[in-house]
């Protein structure tokens, strides 16, 4: 995923994944309104397919409760290009591999 998530968005995101895990279903539309003081379920929906669009949400069409938060860190990429850039000897091999995680947008910190 190439687009970042915006203030609302990630808001959102998190919302999901903690309603989620306290409750083991996720939150209707509803809920993440009076969750997040959202003004409409429109905005909501609004909101979620623009997550599903980016690929941060996945949800089963015509199912209730069927919004799944995709995890976009890659923690086995990061993992690999944090070892990669400790053990590397090479300044050049260094930005090359911090260009790189940049472009896939992987973050390092």
């Amino acid at each position: 995923m190439n687009e970042k998530l915006t203030k609302k968005q990630k808001q959102i995101i998190d919302f999901i994944s903690e309603f989620t895990r306290e409750n083991n279903y996720s939150p209707s539309y509803r809920e993440i309104m009076a969750g997040l003081g959202l003004s409409s379920v429109s905005a909501v929906a609004e909101h979620v397919e623009n997550l599903v669009e980016k690929g941060a949400l996945r949800k089963t069409p015509g199912a209730a409760r069927s919004l799944e938060v995709i995890d976009l860190s890659y923690p086995e990429t990061t993992e690999l290009f944090n070892r990669k850039i400790a053990n590397s000897e090479s300044e050049d091999e260094i930005k090359t591999l911090l260009k790189a995680a940049k472009i896939l947008g992987l973050n390092l910190d």
